[in-house]
């Protein structure tokens, strides 16, 4: 019965995902007459048309923008996650910890005008970096709680050895906690490189020039561009899902081991 509904549920999920990639080859005039889930005189002009309209420009804006912020974000979590577990419970890294919790309950929508004012104060509006910036900011409250779940689950017993062998603690952190702990970063990497890389509020309200749109401010273009040729518009939502797509069957196998490690006690 379970894996009935599980094939119902797939059948329910997958039908306009088949739908969006068949209409995005789809010619304008053929998507309102033809039967909307048969494919109907496929064509590759919705592509051509929305590469022609700078998606590649948008496409390298939004790999800039989710790595330069993925990346130390990422890097800094897991730095700060190692010294709150392994630090001794100072005041100072409780207080720390105490911080990232609360950052975990500020939305971005409530802090948007005083990011977009601090933005202006250092005279970032309308740069990438201003997008950066505070993608990074965002990402480190759950990558800090997440990582630290997972760094306490790493035996005391290994770090005592480690320490008994002459290992310092920046040694210890990457050379012990950083392998033990690579599904849990390649987890939150990815999550949190979904979330810069599917960002709309950041780029709409820090950037007004076209060259430096990303694809989910792209794709909200394209749709007043073309706004009653659907298969285009679909055609630019097709491309700016392939990346995830690919990143999802590359990591796939360590995203789902950091998914259920931290169920392990």
């Amino acid at each position: 019965m379970g894996g009935f509904a599980g094939f119902v549920w797939l059948f329910i999920t997958i039908i306009p995902v088949y739908w969006v990639v068949i209409t995005s080859f789809k010619p304008q005039s053929a998507y309102y007459s033809s039967n909307p889930l048969l494919p109907a005189e496929p064509t590759l002009d919705n592509y051509l048309d929305v590469l022609e309209a700078d998606f590649l420009r948008y496409f390298l804006n939004s790999v800039i923008v989710t790595v330069s912020a993925t990346a130390p974000a990422v890097l800094f979590s897991f730095m700060a996650a190692f010294a709150i577990v392994r630090g001794g419970g100072s005041r100072f890294l409780r207080f720390s910890n105490t911080l990232f919790l609360m950052g975990l309950a500020l939305p971005l929508q409530a802090v948007i005008i005083p990011v977009y004012l601090i933005i202006i104060r250092l005279s970032l509006y309308d740069s990438l970096l201003a997008l950066i910036l505070p993608s990074i900011a965002f990402a480190i409250p759950l990558s800090v709680l997440i990582l630290a779940n997972f760094i306490r689950d790493v035996p005391n017993e290994l770090f005592e050895s480690m320490r008994m062998d002459g290992a310092s603690e920046w040694g210890t952190m990457w050379r012990l906690a950083f392998p033990l702990t690579r599904p849990a970063l390649v987890t939150v990497s990815i999550y949190q490189g979904l979330q810069v890389w599917n960002a709309f509020l950041l780029p709409l309200v820090l950037t007004q020039s076209p060259e430096l749109r990303v694809l989910p401010l792209a794709l909200w273009a394209f749709q007043g561009e073309y706004g009653i040729n659907v298969p285009a518009v679909l055609a630019s939502v097709v491309l700016a899902t392939l990346p995830i797509l690919a990143l999802y069957v590359l990591g796939r196998r360590q995203l789902v081991a950091g998914m259920i490690a931290g169920f392990s006690k």
